[in-house]
């Protein structure tokens, strides 16, 4: 998060950054092309060209295509919107077209675009507009001297619409090609299913919890709330049907024909059904199909892989994913009872709505939009875990063995209810420190819903800026956290509790309790499934040289000196362990961050795509809460979903099916002035 910038000295500048670790504002130089190198980096380009059954699908659909143009006689003019590395334009050449204009907006990838069509041979043909396609111009002197009669685009994302679709085909319909154009995908078709589901109910609303007998309510305001109207997208062959009961058919909402002129206006659409099975209508499932073709014969699906006749699972993908909404309420339906389920969208989202009766006879319902606050200061996943039952009681049990009448105690992490907790055993007196005025506001709504409101005292200040006189100028006797900030990205971003510890040092009694006493640091190596194509080079993709791009990655890649882990929920992305966990690095919260750093090396044997990190908080001796594996090492390996692991990938082993051996060297060192765990990993075979 870059808060400010400027003093521009060799194309370098210093950039205020809010260390998420230490909670400093540090100062650092960075490139001009920082920004730059990280899009390009962290983009899902290398997916999309290991997305082998998105690249046939549209081959299938271009070579139509061009054959139809052809059969009328006429010249093939392609107008491909979003070309990216130019592959569907090189296709088109390939499939018989007389010429491509092929629009791409980010200059970087426009420039790759047009190395790797110089590289294939296809210069001649295919022209790279460097231009958002509304800015694209028709005539003797524009880009194209020629409306297209065949658009080519692929401008989708999760949701289809949310990458602003609907408003690039309006305008490429009135602007940039002839009527009655062919169009590669001929037309999208929306799906969903309404289900009641415990688990994914638990992303979107705080449910009740016992504590010492006492049970916790939600505020009113939280459960009225219709939450975040952004779309939950998710891996969902990852979610087992045995989590959700099918409450309706799978529906048909609604198709776009991208042949015809399309409009980006406010629309809704109903699907009719009976209920299939009685239960609490909470979530809807939805995905998309694309027909490649007007006869629907190439189809390019996203449908789950359970719905498919097992064993066979469906083509991964991570570019394009599956959606998950949550309805404004929970309603209770019974079997065979008539329904309607409706979806609204915009240019660029989508939202969904269930009736009992005819909605014609009702107004369209507006976007949802957050009115509690708690769907703003708690994540998706951050619901999850606070609703996370097993994990409640392992804090609660921990908090019960520390506590004592005279406990005074310190809470410090963002949005949390370990306060609440601690009033609830009996505390004498509780604090929480707040990071922001909206979170305090939301446990405030907490304590008063469950008639505790004073309970404990929430104070919206740094730690650094605590006094005793903030704390009834008491020493505190016991220093709580999950340890949970909004601002932590990976896995050990919530050493933050340390320092904050550590800064507070001078209010805590000589004896104090600090919970979790300690974290460790584990790592793993695995073998992804899948989740190695993000960060594979392609080489070759159905026959086209695209090492331009594979070399701007790497580039991109290897522009800081130490490479990184990038965090990613690990419970979509199946993986195979290949050594055991080891814990790697222990982080001691009963002493001050010391300032000499930590270290730690040694080896892991065996072949992988790379290596997995987390933290496990030791809230006590014999109690320890784990932010990665949960389960014992198997075949499959069972993550967190409340959090995201850190993933370190490997560069040289994808072929990591093989039978050889090869051990992984690490060198880890936490740097106590940095915050930060500097990493060098390296593969020798044996």
């Amino acid at each position: 998060q870059i808060l400010s910038s400027g003093i521009v000295a060799e194309m370098k500048t210093f950039c205020g950054r809010a260390n998420p670790t230490t909670g400093a504002l540090d100062w650092v130089e960075e490139s001009e092309e920082y920004d730059y190198h990280q899009e390009i980096a962290r983009s899902c380009y290398a997916d999309m060209l290991h997305d082998h059954d998105r690249n046939v699908k549209y081959y299938q659909g271009i070579r139509a295509a061009v054959a139809r143009v052809k059969a009328r006689g006429e010249k093939v003019i392609i107008l491909d919107i979003g070309t990216g590395t130019g592959l569907l334009s090189m296709m088109a050449v390939t499939a018989g077209a007389d010429f491509c204009y092929a629009v791409e907006v980010f200059k970087p990838m426009a420039e790759a675009a047009q190395c790797i069509v110089e590289k294939n041979g296809f210069s001649e043909k295919i022209k790279i507009i460097n231009k958002h396609s509304t800015d694209v111009t028709v005539g003797p002197d524009g880009d194209m001297q020629t409306k297209a009669n065949i658009l080519i685009t692929e401008l989708f994302d999760t949701e289809l619409i949310g990458e602003g679709a609907l408003p690039s085909y309006e305008h490429a319909h009135q602007n940039l090609v002839q009527d009655g154009c062919e169009a590669v995908p001929h037309r999208a078709t929306v799906y969903a299913q309404l289900v009641e589901s415990e688990l994914l109910w638990s992303w979107a609303q705080l449910q009740p919890v016992e504590v010492e007998g006492a049970r916790l309510v939600p505020p009113p305001a939280v459960s009225r709330c219709a939450g975040a109207h952004s779309v939950c997208d998710i891996q969902l062959s990852q979610v087992s049907p045995r989590s959700f009961t099918p409450l309706g058919p799978l529906c048909t909402m609604f198709s776009v024909d991208f042949s015809k002129p399309v409009s980006s206006a406010f629309q809704s659409h109903s699907s009719q059904f009976a209920a299939e099975s009685g239960g609490r209508a909470q979530v809807i499932l939805s995905w998309w199909d694309l027909d490649m073709d007007p006869s629907g014969s190439i189809v390019c699906t996203m449908a789950p892989s359970w719905t498919y006749p097992q064993p066979k699972r469906a083509p991964w993908r991570d570019h394009w994913m599956q959606s998950v909404y949550f309805l404004p309420v929970e309603t209770r339906v019974t079997e065979g009872q008539q329904l309607s389920l409706t979806v609204c969208h915009d240019d660029y989202s989508l939202w969904y709505s269930l009736h009992k009766q005819d909605p014609q006879t009702d107004a369209p319902p507006s976007r949802p939009c957050c009115t509690c606050q708690a769907h703003l200061v708690w994540t998706r996943p951050r619901f999850g875990e606070l609703n996370d039952r097993r994990r409640t009681e392992s804090y609660v049990s921990a908090l019960r063995s520390v506590l004592r009448e005279d406990s005074v105690c310190l809470g410090v992490s963002d949005g949390s209810l370990l306060p609440v907790f601690a009033h609830v055993l009996g505390a004498k007196k509780v604090y929480g420190l707040e990071n922001s005025r909206m979170s305090k506001q939301v446990i405030e709504q907490v304590l008063e819903a469950n008639s505790m409101k004073g309970g404990v005292e929430l104070l919206e200040i740094r730690p650094e800026q605590l006094t005793s006189n903030d704390v009834g100028a008491e020493q505190i006797s016991v220093l709580m956290g999950e340890p949970y900030f909004s601002t932590s990205l990976l896995p050990w971003h919530s050493l933050f509790f340390w320092y904050c510890r550590t800064t507070l040092a001078g209010l805590l009694r000589p004896n104090a309790t600090i919970l979790p006493c300690s974290a460790t640091l584990h790592m793993m190596a695995v073998e992804f499934q899948d989740l190695w194509r993000i960060r594979a080079p392609c080489g070759t993709c159905e026959g086209f040289d695209v090492t331009p791009m594979d070399e701007m990655v790497q580039q991109s890649l290897d522009f800081r000196e130490s490479r990184e882990a990038e965090p990613h929920p690990l419970w979509e992305y199946p993986c195979r362990a290949l050594t055991q966990s080891s814990a790697v690095m222990t982080f001691d919260f009963t002493q001050r961050v010391p300032q000499e750093s930590i270290s730690s090396q040694g080896s892991l044997t065996g072949r992988c795509h790379g290596v997995v990190l987390w933290m496990e908080y030791h809230l006590t001796d014999d109690i320890s809460v784990s932010a990665g594996l949960i389960g014992p090492i198997s075949e499959q390996c069972e993550w967190s979903r409340h959090r995201k692991q850190g993933v370190y990938f490997l560069r040289s082993p994808w072929e990591s099916s093989g039978d050889g051996r090869a051990a992984v060297s690490y060198s880890l060192t936490f740097e106590p002035s940095l915050g930060d765990i500097k990493m060098d990993f390296s593969v020798q075979s044996q």
